[in-house]
């Protein structure tokens, strides 16, 4: 067990040293904060960039990989409008964090995750982001059900779906509500709640923008995984979920009949 815990600082002897000296020259949230943002940019930012530009360097291509035809794809200008609002929201995002950051500073909590000197170790990496996951899917599916009561759909929700042939960028095309209840804090609590290493919570992180980015893109080259969101966004009653697991447990992962009565 010992070995385990000490692996990946024997695997990864350079990054260590440096993670060490991370920790020993900056402040847990300045760490949490700057590393958290790195993610982001590295995780959602680039790939979303990356989808959007296959339309310019590989036309051919992304056309014969695109799910929905040319005619339901958005506008130039709906793309710059999406950009702008998904860039507002990520300033939002980051405010919230930087408020978090200052009230944990103020009641006496440096961070919201372990901030440590040693890695975790490989069990520890796997386990959080196993119940993380799971935790993920159930904060999401049901906030996105809740989103889906006409009610809150028309206030909130609507505008996430204008994309009915969605793209990468729209994965934080949303309300300001909509991003910190339905698609931030799901992200961020559960990693929280397992009081996880910040090394574990970025792994998660990354994990997470980058499969949102992709089940967003319009492109399918994971197993259907594009699909089944895609579908949502063209149909909107099924596939409300993440990784599908309470889609499959409540029966929405098959398209709802409409009835002829």
């Amino acid at each position: 067990m010992e070995t385990l815990h000490s692996s990946l600082d024997q695997l990864l002897p350079q990054a260590s040293a440096f993670w060490v000296h991370v920790v020993n020259s900056h402040s847990p949230q300045k760490i949490e904060f700057v590393g958290t943002l790195f993610v982001q940019i590295l995780a959602f930012w680039l790939p979303s960039l990356c989808y959007l530009c296959l339309d310019v360097i590989a036309p051919s291509f992304s056309e014969r990989h695109k799910i929905q035809p040319a005619p339901k794809q958005p506008t130039r200008r709906e793309i710059l409008r999406c950009f702008s609002v998904v860039a507002q929201n990520q300033i939002l995002s980051s405010v919230l964090h930087i408020g978090l950051l200052f009230a944990s500073s103020q009641a006496g909590t440096k961070s919201s995750y372990r901030v440590e000197a040693s890695f975790p170790s490989i069990l520890e990496i796997a386990r959080d982001v196993f119940l993380s996951l799971l935790m993920r899917e159930a904060l999401f599916y049901y906030s996105h059900r809740l989103l889906h009561i006409p009610y809150f759909y028309v206030r909130i929700h609507k505008k996430h779906h204008r994309f009915t042939a969605p793209i990468a960028l729209a994965a934080q095309f949303a309300h300001p509500l909509e991003q910190i209840f339905a698609n931030a804090l799901p992200i961020s609590l559960p990693p929280q709640l397992l009081h996880s290493h910040v090394l574990t919570f970025w792994i998660f992180l990354a994990w997470e923008l980058f499969n949102t980015v992709t089940v967003h893109s319009g492109y399918d080259f994971f197993h259907n995984k594009a699909k089944m969101h895609d579908l949502h966004h063209e149909k909107f009653n099924l596939n409300y979920g993440s990784v599908g697991l309470l889609d499959w447990v409540h029966g929405t992962n098959k398209l709802e009949k409409r009835r002829t009565d």
